[in-house]
C-alpha cells in the first residue's frame, strides 16, 4: 500500500471501465484522483462509490478551454498535478469503405487530439514539479483490423506522439515522463455491451477470448495495475515507452 502515497492524479474517461478500475488501484495505493468524463451522472456516481479521495469534474476532452478550466482548478485547490492519465476515447468500427468521414475525424479527435491537448494543457503545472504522463493506447495501434481503419490509425498515432513528448520533457529536463499503454481487449461494460448486441452473444464472447494468444480476454485490473506503476517513482527510469498488456494479441 501507498506506492501513490498523496500523489495527485487527473485521470479522464473516469466513470466506467479501465478509467473507473485504474482510480480505484490508485486511491487504494494512496492518491487523490480528480477523475473526469462527459457523462455526468456516470461520474458522480463512481466518484460517490469509490470515496472522499476521488472528485469528479464533468469534461469534453475535445475542447482546449475546458483543459484550461481544468488545470486551473487542480493547480487552486490542490497546487500541484503529479500525474495525468489519458484515458478517455471511443471506438469506431468500419472499414474505408463503409466509416465516413465524419466517424474517422470523431475517432482522432477524441483519441488522439484530447491527448495532445492534456499534455499541453498540464506540462506548465507539472513542470514545476515534475511527474507522470499515462496516455492510452491500444494493442490495435500493432494489430490491424480490415474494419478498424480509424480506430486503429488513430490508436497508432499515439505512441508516436508520446515519444515525442517524452523527449521534449527530456530536453527541457523538467522532470516529467510519458509513456503509452497498449491495453488488448479486456472485458470492461463496453466490449460486453459490443458482445451482448451481436446475434450470437457467446461465439462472439470465444472469438474475442481466442485472439488473445493466451486464449482468454483481460481483466479491468490488469491494466489498473500497470497505471499504478507507471504513476508511482518505481517507474523514474521509464519514458517514451509502450507498454502493451494483450495477452499476446500484438505479437
Amino acid at each position: 500500500m501507498g506506492r501513490v502515497e498523496g500523489k495527485i492524479i487527473l485521470l479522464t474517461g473516469g466513470a466506467m471501465g479501465l478509467g473507473k478500475a485504474a482510480t480505484t488501484r490508485l486511491i487504494e495505493e494512496g492518491a487523490q484522483v480528480v477523475i473526469t468524463d462527459h457523462d455526468v451522472d456516470a461520474g458522480q456516481t463512481t466518484a460517490d462509490e469509490l470515496g472522499e479521495n476521488v472528485h469528479f469534474l464533468q469534461q469534453d476532452v475535445t475542447n482546449p478551454d475546458r483543459w484550461t478550466e481544468v488545470i486551473t482548478h487542480i493547480e487552486k485547490e490542490y497546487g500541484r498535478l503529479d500525474v495525468l492519465v489519458n484515458n478517455a476515447a471511443v471506438t469506431v468500427f468500419g472499414s474505408i469503405a463503409d466509416v465516413s468521414y465524419e466517424d474517422f475525424r470523431r475517432c482522432y479527435t477524441v483519441d488522439v487530439d484530447s491527448i495532445f491537448l492534456g499534455c499541453k494543457a498540464a506540462l506548465p503545472l507539472m513542470s514545476k514539479t515534475g511527474g507522470s504522463i499515462i496516455n492510452f493506447s491500444s494493442a490495435a495501434a500493432i494489430n490491424a483490423s480490415a474494419d478498424l481503419v480509424a480506430y486503429n490509425s488513430a490508436k497508432a498515432a499515439i505512441p508516436m506522439l508520446t515519444k515525442s513528448i517524452a523527449l521534449y520533457c527530456a530536453r527541457e529536463k523538467n522532470g516529467v515522463r510519458v509513456n503509452a499503454v497498449l491495453p488488448g481487449t479486456i472485458m470492461t461494460p463496453n466490449v460486453r455491451s459490443v458482445i451482448d448486441g451481436t446475434p450470437n452473444p457467446a461465439e462472439t464472447e470465444e472469438l474475442f477470448a481466442l485472439a488473445q494468444p493466451v486464449g482468454h480476454m483481460g481483466e479491468p485490473d490488469d491494466i489498473a495495475h500497470l497505471v499504478v506503476y507507471l504513476a508511482s517513482d518505481e517507474s523514474k527510469f521509464a519514458t517514451g515507452a509502450a507498454f502493451a498488456v494483450d495477452g499476446g494479441l500484438s505479437i
